[in-house]
């Protein structure tokens, strides 16, 4: 077997996401396997090039996993004729020019989201890189976690008969920063920094909504800043400007409506940070990150509304936990696999960059609705 390799210039990776999930549990992970084997006789091998503002962090970072190639210069990164992918992790208003860079660079592009500030940067972004020719990937790792694969193997099958609803619930209790250290970058929270919880959180849910159940077709949002006082990095205080909470209802292509809860500010009463009910005429079920739980009609009790006596069943235990029948590896390296397998062997891959802009354009409607305190359309996106 012969190894190929692929030279991956990873911008942004001494933060949290970039550093565990993309560098640690994905590129090093498939090193660690001996490469990704393309099943033509080839290994591939991914070549990591850290690339960042803080040189002591990226030489730390590169030291710790025995890496040697790292830069500040992210330029001479992307002349360098050998590097073959450009990956974006940065926070999100450095993104859209970087992206570019390596669009001009001819790189091909793999990136977190959101793509861009605003639609028309993601959509310009996405033009510029089929223009060019480069392959681009945008990062949906919610599709390749189990209980969401659990969910798609229900779809297919038939299980739900007409999907009517979906109700979803994320978030946690994020420290101010005052009394204990904040698990989120204080930057989450100002909004003149790319922050808030609708421009993180609202591109996940389109692609989830979108890829599973349909096209979102409306979308009516309510957002809020419950805690406006937090702690930075540092311990010094600052007001947030970005709203951490996020309540929004989405129409769907063919009829359903989805109610999703996004949250920093709410404590866990539930088995998983997030979860999404799905209702149908034959069925229902509910979905984490690694679970998924169902209940067929033929199965269904017929509860009584009686507040006068106590509860008498368990309706948890009248659900059926769905099996793995499969492995599931990490979602984030999942799709780092097929990215890496769309740019050297061309195999079908359609979350790009244009995907990416649906993202960020839910984000930018959910956010004006809100500020308009109206119901907005939704209009669909072509490249």
């Amino acid at each position: 077997m012969t190894r190929r390799t692929v030279r991956i210039a990873m911008n942004g990776v001494t933060g949290r996401m970039g550093h565990r999930q993309h560098l640690v549990r994905s590129i090093l992970a498939l090193r660690e396997q001996g490469g990704l084997d393309l099943g033509n006789g080839e290994t591939l091998w991914p070549e990591p090039v850290l690339v960042g503002r803080r040189e002591p962090a990226l030489r730390a970072l590169a030291e710790r996993h025995g890496l040697t190639e790292w830069s500040t210069d992210l330029d001479a990164v992307l002349a360098d004729g050998t590097v073959d992918v450009y990956f974006d992790a940065q926070v999100t208003p450095a993104r859209a020019d970087a992206i570019r860079r390596a669009v001009a660079a001819g790189k091909h592009v793999y990136t977190e989201k959101p793509t861009a500030g605003g639609l028309a940067e993601a959509l310009d972004l996405a033009r510029l890189a089929t223009g060019k020719g480069i392959k681009h990937g945008v990062v949906q790792d919610k599709l390749f976690l189990p209980g969401l694969r659990k969910l798609k193997r229900l779809i297919d099958g038939g299980f739900f008969g007409e999907v009517l609803s979906v109700r979803g619930e994320f978030g946690y209790w994020v420290f101010e920063g005052d009394w204990q250290e904040a698990q989120r970058p204080s930057w989450n929270y100002r909004a003149e920094d790319g922050g808030g919880i609708v421009v993180d959180m609202f591109p996940h849910w389109e692609y989830v909504l979108h890829e599973l159940f349909g096209r979102v077709t409306s979308v009516s949002a309510h957002v809020a800043t419950h805690v406006p006082r937090r702690w930075d990095e540092h311990g010094k205080p600052y007001e947030a400007t970005a709203e951490d909470a996020a309540y929004g209802v989405f129409e769907l292509e063919g009829g359903a409506v989805a109610q999703i809860n996004s949250s920093w500010t709410v404590r866990v009463h539930r088995d998983e940070l997030v979860e999404f009910q799905v209702d149908g005429t034959h069925g229902s079920a509910v979905a984490g990150l690694r679970g998924c739980r169902v209940q067929h009609r033929s199965a269904t009790p017929k509860p009584v509304w009686n507040p006068d006596i106590p509860v008498t069943e368990s309706f948890r235990d009248q659900w059926q936990e769905i099996p793995d029948n499969a492995d599931f590896d990490n979602g984030f390296k999942a799709q780092w696999e097929l990215f890496l397998r769309h740019v050297v062997l061309d195999e079908p891959y359609h979350w790009d960059l244009l995907a990416g802009a649906r993202g960020v354009q839910l984000a930018e409607l959910g956010l004006r609705s809100a500020a308009e305190g109206r119901r907005l359309e939704v209009p669909e996106l072509t490249g």
